[in-house]
């Protein structure tokens, strides 16, 4: 597709705005492992799949009754939408895979927390949700693309799966700050763990930060003068300080009533590249600048995304991060706020008439370590102290000139695509780490 303000300036589909909608944490089978197939409990809303709604590449079978992994599959209803974070470590989560076997997920990825895994201990990362709690997303899915087989490029945490999906790669990484635990963070200058981004006011001065070279997509974009933008919750900051820095402290709780940030620093790919930062988190100096470059450098705080679409200067392309209580992961957020989020956002757009030429996106950075069953092909193969998925060291046999790091593809997460025009709006993505619409 050629997109408006490139050399032909004509596309060459009916797309004129790319919206992606970047969501938090969710392996495909923990919201589609039964889908289009749902319980239907009393008391919950009810889903029932349009006639002929194809299968999808889930849980049933031996691998319901059988499964290979130490606890069984079981559904988690929607009294259970709040649940414990799991552990999504770049070599935890290579272990749980144990070889392509996929059975070692309670052993290495399970918290077994009791104060939130409503009494399923190390069991609940096999929990998976269905169509009577993960609503719209299931009828999203009714009308849109869905993919279940995309997989995140590596294993690890949110920080490689930001990274990726901008520059399609976590190579590059230079320490700038070493709070102490670096070496497991980076490894032989590729990013494997949640190290925070160095052109960032709000990255508190106790932890790792690193910045990335190389170029990005929005440095590509900015060569071929296309809007765009990154638009996050809690981005604009809530007070500055004396010597000008930025200071992000706004909060809102989840449907637990738990407070958490609004902004968090490592999910913002963008600030680890200078040429693409807004480390003092400056607001753009106008609604028309919006998309284009100017002091805010296209970072913004997601409520700047509605006000350039409502003033119609809707960017070509737009990048959605939803305020921490809204995104998706687990340990903070949770799909129902998560689904709000979506359902207001992409209502929103349905209702503009930019939506028949815009589509709409929705992807997720890694699966947070929850169960998935499919083992995705090695096309990165690593030898580091950090890897471990053949072997003690060894994801497959490096090549020469590879770099060290960059197991995967990792888990399958979501993807789905919302598509314009007549229906509603969602498609997921193929399998992924662990979310994923496409």
């Amino acid at each position: 597709m050629s997109l408006p303000g490139s050399a032909q300036n004509t596309p060459t589909t009916p797309i004129k705005h790319l919206v992606v909608i970047f969501q938090e944490n969710v392996s495909f089978d923990h919201y589609f492992a039964t889908y289009p197939e749902a319980a239907n409990p009393g008391g919950e809303p009810v889903f029932v799949a349009r006639r002929n709604t194809p299968s999808v590449n889930g849980l049933s079978g031996p691998l319901m009754t059988s499964n290979p992994n130490s606890a069984q599959p079981f559904r988690l209803s929607r009294a259970e939408a709040v649940t414990c974070d799991q552990d999504h470590d770049y070599t935890d989560e290579q272990k749980s895979f144990n070889g392509g076997l996929m059975n070692k997920f309670v052993e290495f990825v399970s918290v077994g927390n009791p104060s939130c895994d409503s009494g399923h201990g190390k069991s609940l990362v096999m929990g998976y949700y269905d169509g009577n709690t993960v609503t719209a997303l299931w009828n999203y899915a009714q009308h849109f693309a869905m993919s279940d087989n995309s997989f995140s490029n590596t294993f690890g945490p949110s920080t490689p799966g930001a990274l990726h999906l901008i520059a399609g790669q976590t190579h590059g990484a230079t320490v700038v700050r070493d709070a102490g635990s670096a070496a497991t963070q980076v490894t032989a200058g590729t990013i494997t763990g949640d190290a925070r981004p160095a052109f960032d006011d709000c990255v508190p001065s106790t932890v790792n930060t690193v910045s990335m070279s190389g170029t990005n997509v929005g440095d590509l974009l900015n060569k071929k003068n296309i809007t765009w933008g990154w638009f996050q919750g809690g981005f604009r900051p809530s007070s500055t300080s004396t010597d000008g820095t930025a200071v992000c402290a706004t909060q809102h709780a989840a449907i637990n009533g738990a407070l958490t940030n609004d902004y968090i620093p490592h999910h913002e790919p963008f600030q680890y590249y200078k040429s693409t930062s807004n480390p003092h988190h400056v607001a753009p100096s106008a609604p028309a600048a919006i998309g284009k470059t100017d002091q805010a450098n296209h970072q913004y705080d997601f409520s700047d995304f509605f006000t350039a679409v409502d003033t119609g200067n809707m960017p070509t392309v737009s990048f959605l991060k939803a305020a921490g209580y809204q995104d998706g992961h687990a340990g903070y957020s949770d799909p129902l706020d998560e689904q709000t989020f979506l359902v207001n956002t992409i209502n929103r757009l349905m209702n503009r008439p930019e939506w028949d030429d815009t589509a709409v996106i929705i992807l997720y950075d890694d699966s947070d370590g929850w169960y998935d069953h499919v083992m995705p092909p090695i096309l990165s193969q690593s030898a580091s102290n950090l890897d471990a998925l053949t072997g003690a060291g060894l994801c497959g046999a490096m090549t020469d000139g590879a770099y060290a790091g960059r197991c995967g593809p990792g888990l399958p997460d979501l993807a789905g695509r919302v598509r314009c025009r007549h229906s509603s709006v969602h498609s997921l993505r193929d399998r992924q780490g662990s979310d994923g619409f496409a």
